[in-house]
């Protein structure tokens, strides 16, 4: 029995796969179990911040296996408060609650501003309506489900949670006119700064400070699901940070361990406390292996001239797409990046650069790129003729 068929007997399918079987990688190039080598520009969905076993961050991953894999939250580890730390200093954010997943950073976040209202209005007052936007992402989770604003993800799973509002992206009115329809009702406005599975839409800086101005005169707390925006993914720590703004609470995942399950839920001065004693936990919150990881890929993305340099693949990744016929639009920010298509098919000319050596995603209808944060300008360029290829037949 092949490896495919072998997967398949036991594992629920609930994921569309490609026909391939990856073994191991190195860089930014992975390889299948046939020693087919692929450039990478979708770093496992953002995951790979540093490619394929960086060297640092298996020592960082390996040296902690040796000395303390996991722990429960009973007891302090020094890995756990040394990421926070490191963490806190480079966000300016005050305290943070370690879990496993985007989707759990998310929970964290929603369990807060609804526990923030309730200490400070009470429970009569019923202030637990959160905002959220249209064609918005925020997990898997039937909470982070409800909060999600697109009706493909909805379906099968009703009856949903109770307390989330849909306003459409970048529409200021709509989001006056939410506010003054639930006032007093709503206890905080969660959204992405740029849609990663809603098609790689940024939001536009007007509607983001109105979000803030807005909120700011209700006591209503902002959050940031930068889940697959963060960690340098846009050519800095956070991309509030390019905004100019702050969030009362800011969530990440993804490439913050390098590869390593983590969620994170920051929190400001406003709401740090919020959470006591026996309100939330997570088992694997913090989990050792992946603060290791954590702490490896930050001393890298925090290295001086990083983040510039992350800018600057950015632009030279979009000049190179402008120059394909085929393509007729670049969105995103950093090498958080897709593309409109004229008149190929995303799902098509993904498949078809998977058979010719190059693992890319997709958004909607759009390709999207989130490559490895340190990918070479040879390695970019490799991977852009492959698709140039493709996209030119």
């Amino acid at each position: 029995m092949n490896t495919i068929d072998n997967f398949n007997k036991h594992i629920v399918g609930s994921y569309g796969r490609y026909d391939l079987v990856l073994e191991k990688g190195e860089g930014r190039t992975a390889a299948d179990e046939n020693g087919k080598k692929y450039i990478d520009f979708g770093s496992g969905i953002g995951v790979n911040s540093l490619g394929y076993c960086n060297e640092k961050w298996v020592k960082a991953v390996c040296a902690q296996a040796h000395a303390l894999q996991h722990t429960s939250n009973y007891y302090y580890t020094k890995v756990q408060g040394d990421l926070a730390d490191k963490l806190a200093q480079a966000s300016g954010y005050s305290k943070m609650f370690f879990g496993n997943s985007g989707a759990e950073a998310n929970e964290c976040a929603i369990k807060i501003a609804r526990k923030y209202s309730f200490d400070k209005y009470g429970r009569d007052a019923q202030r637990n309506i959160i905002i959220t936007l249209e064609n918005s992402f925020h997990g898997r989770t039937m909470a982070t489900l409800s909060a999600t604003g697109q009706d493909s993800f909805h379906n099968y799973f009703f009856p949903f949670l109770e307390g989330f509002v849909n306003v459409k992206a970048n529409d200021t009115a709509d989001l006056k006119a939410k506010l003054e329809e639930f006032d007093g009702k709503v206890c905080a406005v969660m959204f992405e700064l740029v849609q990663g599975e809603g098609g790689v839409v940024p939001l536009n800086e007007d509607f983001v400070n109105a979000i803030f101005d807005e909120c700011e005169k209700r006591d209503i707390l902002t959050i940031c699901d930068e889940v697959q925006t963060g960690v340098g993914r846009t050519g800095a720590l956070l991309t509030s940070q390019l905004f100019g703004v702050k969030p009362n609470i800011t969530t990440l995942a993804k490439g913050l361990a390098g590869g390593v399950p983590i969620g994170v839920c920051l929190a400001d001065e406003k709401c740090a406390d919020t959470l006591t004693p026996g309100t939330h936990g997570s088992t694997f919150g913090g989990n050792p292996l992946a603060c290791a990881g954590g702490i490896a890929v930050l001393d890298t993305v925090l290295e001086k001239g990083f983040l510039d340099e992350v800018k600057n693949k950015g632009e030279y990744f979009r000049k190179k797409l402008a120059e394909i016929p085929e393509v007729e639009g670049v969105d995103g920010m950093g090498l958080m990046l897709g593309i409109r298509l004229k008149t190929k098919k995303a799902g098509d000319v993904c498949k078809a650069c998977l058979e010719n050596g190059l693992l890319i995603l997709t958004a909607k209808a759009k390709l999207r790129f989130l490559p490895p944060l340190n990918i070479t300008y040879e390695e970019i360029d490799e991977g852009m003729k492959i698709l140039a290829k493709i996209l030119t037949k």
